[in-house]
Parts: structure tokens; sequence; C-alpha cells
């Protein structure tokens, strides 16, 4: 307004009964400002006066990571055009969750805009968007009556997604419940807080309506308990050194349901992170501190050692069967294969489990080294293998990975073999009932089933008869690769 001044807002406020943390100021990406406009003088005072400044159309608009940067909004709201089918999209997952990361740590609310179907409200909540609004929830409205506290639909639909509750229970044994200190209070109360609470060194804080909004560390003011100047500063009303507001460091939240997975690269995203903020629907839960997220790590890590498989050192049937759950609640598309190796008792028969031994480890460094590192690749047992991926954009790419790899390996297996037997193609060895006959050299077979997006929650629990079945389909074809899909 050309004839801002201060005073105006609060009044207003102030007549019409409304307290300032109900308010919300948002600025539209899709309105470019100018250098010479006065904005960010106007953000910058609102601020002061603890309003909420919200960033609108994030990432359509003109000015980006800089209005992002230059104003410290409280809320960033994420444009419709990055969440429309963001359940099939990876690319659009990929950017969201890179956005998404980088707000949180600097202590910044995020809120999806337009969401309109159960997928996509899914998909942003495994991304770890703090908040969503769209048709789903409810359709703009001008009349507050029809704005409820609680959408059953919504509930339901997360109750229905939940993922089991291990990792709610693991976070539940590391979590500190510290009693946080308040936005607005005075340095003075600080002090006293501290005293009372001498084991303490961070403290979340949070706002009016407990929601986090940083943290503050004890060191912070030691400077200033030390001298007589340094006190009368906390305790002066009209110093900036007395308010709490200004000494507060972000810090990224996470809801308590949220995975282990994302709380760990939450914290890994930040090397210097105390910790992690967790949240209960939006509230302030508890702490996680970094010595927890380490030792959650390290929990992690022996439970992936343990279910390793000893000869590959590549994850077994405990870690697939959890990577298959997860798909099941994702709803994303991916690839998943089953490989088996064609004619390996036989092989094993005739050059010894030495030799098996050296070929099943053979296979596994062909997986390793030629499947991407997003790939999950694991060892069933004996000479089955498993990979799955999300399929970004088409699944082309993961189908052209599976080919090269069954390619690979039975060229690079004929070098286990004699000189005669590669001349002749085979080799001569009982088969099941103990008689002799000829079996080709070493293969693999590829059983690949195609997940796209909405389908039924029950087919995680279908995934290994399929795959199995398909397995003697993929041995019959000249390519040794068998194709289905569910859609």
């Amino acid at each position: 307004m050309p004839d801002f001044s201060v005073g105006n807002t609060n009044a207003i406020l102030k007549r019409l009964g409304i307290k300032k943390e109900h308010i919300c100021f948002e600025i539209s990406e899709r309105h470019e400002i100018s250098e010479s406009t006065s904005i960010e003088k106007v953000i910058a005072h609102y601020k002061e006066e603890n309003f909420c400044i919200a960033i609108d159309d994030f990432g359509v608009g003109y000015s980006g990571y800089k209005l992002l940067f230059d104003s410290t909004p409280d809320i960033i709201k994420i444009d419709r055009y990055f969440l429309q089918d963001i359940n099939t999209n990876m690319k659009k997952q990929l950017m969201l969750r890179s956005i998404t990361n980088l707000a949180i740590q600097l202590g910044i609310q995020v809120i999806a805009e337009g969401v309109e179907t159960k997928a996509e409200l899914l998909t942003c909540k495994d991304i770890g968007c703090h908040l969503v609004q769209g048709y789903l929830i409810q359709y703009p409205t001008q009349d507050t009556d029809e704005i409820i506290e609680v959408y059953q639909n919504i509930i339901d639909i997360l109750d229905s997604s939940k993922r089991n509750t291990q990792n709610k229970s693991t976070l539940e044994k590391f979590i500190e419940k510290i009693k946080p200190l308040y936005k607005h209070q005075q340095m003075n109360a600080v002090v006293e807080y501290f005293k009372k609470n001498q084991t303490t060194q961070i403290t979340p804080v949070i706002n009016q309506l407990n929601e986090p909004v940083g943290i503050f560390y004890e060191n912070q003011i030691k400077e200033y308990l030390y001298s007589p100047y340094g006190i009368s500063l906390l305790h002066n009303d009209t110093s900036e050194k007395s308010k709490l507001k200004n000494f507060i460091i972000p810090c990224a939240n996470s809801d308590i349901n949220s995975s282990l997975e994302t709380i760990i690269e939450l914290f890994s995203n930040n090397p210097e992170s105390a910790g992690i903020i967790i949240t209960k629907d939006s509230t302030y839960y508890g702490f996680l501190s970094a010595r927890a997220i380490i030792s959650i790590m390290n929990e992690e890590n022996l439970i992936i050692a343990r279910d390793q498989n000893p000869l590959t050192k590549l994850p077994g049937n405990r870690m697939i069967q959890k990577y298959i759950s997860d798909v099941g609640m994702s709803n994303n598309p991916h690839m998943l294969c089953y490989f088996d190796l064609d004619n390996f008792k036989a092989f094993n028969d005739v050059y010894g489990f030495r030799n098996g031994d050296r070929v099943i480890q053979l296979f596994a460094d062909i997986m390793r080294k030629n499947l991407p590192s997003d790939f999950f690749k694991a060892h069933i047992g004996g000479d089955d293998f498993f990979a799955a991926n999300k399929i970004y954009e088409n699944s082309q790419t993961c189908l052209q990975n599976i080919k090269e790899v069954v390619a690979i390996f039975c060229e690079s297996v004929r070098e286990f073999y004699s000189q005669k037997d590669k001349e002749n193609d085979y080799i001569l060895a009982k088969d099941r009932d103990g008689v002799q006959k000829k079996f080709p050299l070493l293969t693999v077979s590829a059983s690949i089933l195609i997940l796209e997006h909405e389908y039924s929650r029950d087919v995680p629990n279908k995934i290994g008869d399929i795959l199995a079945m398909q397995k003697k389909v993929a041995k019959a074809e000249p390519q040794h690769i068998a194709i289905s899909s569910i859609i």
C-alpha cells in the first residue's frame, strides 16, 4: 500500500478481536516484485511483529529461491504444478523432495497445494510435506461454518496407509520429552528455565499453537551471564537480546509416523544438525538428538548386517519382504525382477561347490556394477536373486539395465568352463533322476513384474507367486526374460 504505516494492522486486529497468530500474509510468486519496491521492508516489519509469512505458488513464479532467501518465510506453499500426478511422475517427486528437504532444514513449514487424489496425498506424506490443501480435503468456501475441525475421510486414508508400528516404536525409545520454550518468552524466563533444568543443553522452541519453530542452545546465553552488563541486556525489555525469538536456530522437524529413512535423510542432509524435532498432528511431541539418530542408524545397520547373505553380502529375505511391503504402501510404479541361474545344479555337480560359489559371487558383482545405485539388490538364497526399482518416467530404462545384467553374466560365466566344454557349448551331468545328459552352459533368467500406480493393496502378497510362476516362462524364452504387468 502506498500509504502503509506502522500500527494499522494491529489496530484492525484489536478492533475485530483477532489474534495475530491466526493471521498469515501470503506473498505470491506469480506477481513480479520489482527491486524498487519496499516489499522487503514491509516483510521485515511484519516478521518483527511476529506475523506469519508464507510464499504462495512456490516454484512457478518470478523470484524463486531469491524470495525464499530474502524473506525467510515461516511457510512455503508448493504450487499445484509440482503436485499434479506426482504419484506417477518420479521427476516431480525428486524435485518436491529436494524443495521440501531444503525448507525443513531452514525451519520452514511446507504445504502442498492442490492435492486432489488419495495417491497425491500419500506421496506428499511420504516425501515429508507437513500439510496439504486441495479439493481432496475441501473446496474453497467463504462460509467459515463449512470449515470443520476433523476431516474423517483424510484420517481414514492415512490410517489405511500406515506402515507397521515398528518405525514408531523404534523412535519412541529415543525421543526425549524435553519441556519446550515459547517463542515470545523473555530471556529472564529462559535463564530461569536453564537454572531449573541444568542437564538440558538444547531446547525446542514452539509458538502459541504448539508448533515447533526451532531450537535454542544454552551456551547462546552463557557469555551474557558472566558480566553484569550482559545480564542487564537479557533483562532489559527494550533490548533485542531480551527476546528469545532473536536467538532461535532453525531445526528440521518430522512427524512421529515418518519412516526412519526420511528422518535419517533429514539428519544426514545437515552435518551440523543437533537433531530433529518430532511432531504429532503438527504439534511438538519431543526431540530426537543427533546421538539418538546415530544410535538408530547403527541399529538399522546391525539389522541389515544380520540379514546379509554371508557369501554375497547382499540383503536377504527379510529386507526383500520389507521392500515389497514398502512398495505396496507407496503406490508408486515399480519394476521387480527375480533372477534365477539356469543349469546351476549341473555346473555345481561337475565343477564343485567352490566354483559354484564363485559363480554366485560373479552374478552378485555384476548386479552391483551394472544396476544403478538406486536399484534395490538382494540375494534370495542359492542361485536366486532379486532386484527392484521405482520407474522413472517409463520402464524402458530399468528394463535395459536388467537386459544388460543378463547379457553380461551369460558372456562372463563362460570363463568358468574348460576349453572343451566351451567348444561343445554344453556339459555332461546327471539329472535329478540320475540319468546322464547334456546341459547347456550357465545362463540367467529374469522374471520381471511391472507395477503401475493405483494397484490393489493385496498385490504385495501375490508378488512372490507371480514372479516364481513367470520364471518358468523366462527360462523358455530365447533372451531368458519374461515380463508381465499389473495395472
